[in-house]
């Protein structure tokens, strides 16, 4: 018989108006709209055409090619529909992964997003005076609640607002504490440098110049809110004196920034939080703490050492505090700015607040995640929560994982092992844990690591000495089942 020759075969092609005629599809329109699925089969149809001018599709080709174009038109338009964003399995043992979204959401704050986005809310109505009202005052009542404590009877201090900023009528006592909230702490940073010291330096240790995720360095952060670095110190070593020598007319504002990411070890030295604010209060200026990671709690008990809280900093005098929502909070991603009323008020009449200000789903889950730690209900919170589990608890439940996924393929084991807190916080603090340690005799551990990230939900592990590692510290008791289905299918790819 003499084959088919391409115009034959392309002839037998459909064009797309066609294809959609036929009563397989109707349903598919209904679904999910004509132009997509007209899309989808524009593009199969294309491939097709390729692969016939490759000469890589005969007439016994076509012939199955054809009597699966629905088939393959619903593939196509569940890839085009899909979301790229995605609910992953986190069994790295990083609690804060930045890469996979940092610290998830309480149940409460789930539910309070979703009770407030789908309908209209008071984001910025004053219900009782039926007037605009402020977005501010949802969180700031409870960062109140947390931070008042023992913060009050400060006395007040000069370096507020430089001249022109404050434009705001019946600013508050400069005794009191109050917090803003913009999209993130590098965000906060810049606007309060912008603020209190546009035009004039800023003084920093060397040694607390860093950068932090994504290459963003403070030094740019400074030169983006206009305002001069002048390094003190060295890299390890930075006393009080070197700060006291750089002050001059020029200086606008002392910074502390906490080494949330890395440490300094051996021959150091730093000046006391306590040495720096009598600095400040001698030299009539503000001193501003960029604490990063933003614990509102004592995690000693956890474990936890080098963090210091934002009430610590806040009790020992500093004026403003700089600090994330989305790491040891545990809340949605946020840049909190708490710290003396006149400094905070300055900075929410700052044109650049409204640039940065968040959205009302921010202060939904920022609001809900307060309140547990007004009822100091601490295991609602996800990230706090993982942090308390027990190295036994864990080892319960890796050891029934183990057992339901041993074969004759797959080798598990139960070993010791160190989980991390990540998101640049506490870089020297690790929780013990046990590991699921997986080989398999028909793929190396990066092959089952790529499987276990191609499954539905993506199964994020870690690769270490040719094996694949579990750590279900970070992974919720009611997805261990699906990480076992994982785990089989992955061996039957």
């Amino acid at each position: 018989m003499k084959a088919a020759s391409k115009a034959d075969l392309f002839r037998r092609l459909p064009s797309v108006d066609e294809l959609l005629r036929g009563p397989e599809f109707t349903s598919m329109i209904a679904a999910e709209g004509h132009p997509p699925v007209a899309e989808a089969a524009r593009v199969v149809l294309s491939r097709l055409r390729a692969e016939i001018s490759a000469g890589t599709l005969d007439s016994k080709g076509i012939d199955l090619a054809l009597s699966g174009l629905h088939e393959a038109v619903e593939r196509r338009l569940r890839q085009a529909l899909a979301t790229s964003l995605r609910t992953v399995i986190n069994a790295t043992g990083v609690i804060l992964h930045t890469n996979l979204g940092r610290a998830p959401l309480s149940s409460a704050a789930l539910d309070h997003i979703h009770e407030t986005a789908g309908e209209y809310s008071n984001l910025e109505f004053d219900l009782t005076a039926g007037e605009r009202g402020k977005r501010d005052v949802h969180v700031d009542r409870l960062f109140r609640k947390l931070l008042d404590d023992g913060v009050n009877d400060l006395p007040p201090r000069a370096g507020a607002c430089p001249e022109g900023a404050q434009r705001l009528e019946g600013t508050p006592a400069p005794t009191t504490i109050s917090t803003i909230v913009v999209n993130n702490n590098a965000a906060a940073v810049l606007l309060a440098l912008n603020t209190i010291a546009e035009g004039g330096e800023v003084i920093v240790s060397r040694g607390e110049l860093v950068e932090i995720g994504g290459s963003f360095r403070i030094p740019d952060v400074m030169t983006k809110s206009n305002v001069a670095l002048r390094e003190v110190g060295t890299t390890n070593r930075t006393r009080i004196q070197d700060y006291e020598k750089a002050i001059t007319e020029k200086t606008r504002l002392l910074l502390r920034v906490h080494r949330s990411n890395f440490e300094i070890t051996g021959f150091t030295e730093q000046p006391e939080l306590a040495e720096l604010v009598e600095l400040a209060r001698k030299r009539k200026l503000p001193l501003m703490e960029d604490l990063g990671s933003g614990a509102l709690i004592d995690l000693h008990a956890l474990g936890i050492a080098g963090e210091t809280s934002v009430l610590d900093s806040l009790r020992v005098g500093v004026d403003v505090v700089s600090y994330s929502g989305d790491k040891l909070l545990g809340g949605p991603q946020a840049g909190m700015l708490s710290g003396r009323s006149d400094l905070i008020a300055c900075m929410r009449s700052n044109s650049l607040f409204r640039a940065l200000r968040v959205d009302k789903l921010t202060y939904a889950a920022l609001e809900a995640t307060l309140l547990a730690y007004v009822k100091h209900d601490y295991d609602a919170i996800p990230a706090l929560r993982m942090m308390r589990i027990s190295k036994e608890e864990i080892g319960s439940r890796a050891e029934k994982i183990a057992a339901q996924i041993r074969s004759h393929e797959l080798t598990a084991e139960i070993i010791g092992g160190e989980s991390v807190i990540g998101g640049g916080a506490a870089p020297s603090t690790t929780l013990p844990t046990q590991l699921i340690a997986i080989t398999s005799t028909e793929s190396s551990a990066n092959e089952l690591a790529a499987r276990l990230r191609a499954s539905n939900p993506p199964v994020i592990a870690r690769v270490e000495d040719d094996r694949v590692l579990l750590d279900l510290r970070t992974v919720f008791p009611e997805q261990d089942e699906q990480v076992v289905q994982a785990l089989r299918a992955a061996t039957q790819a």
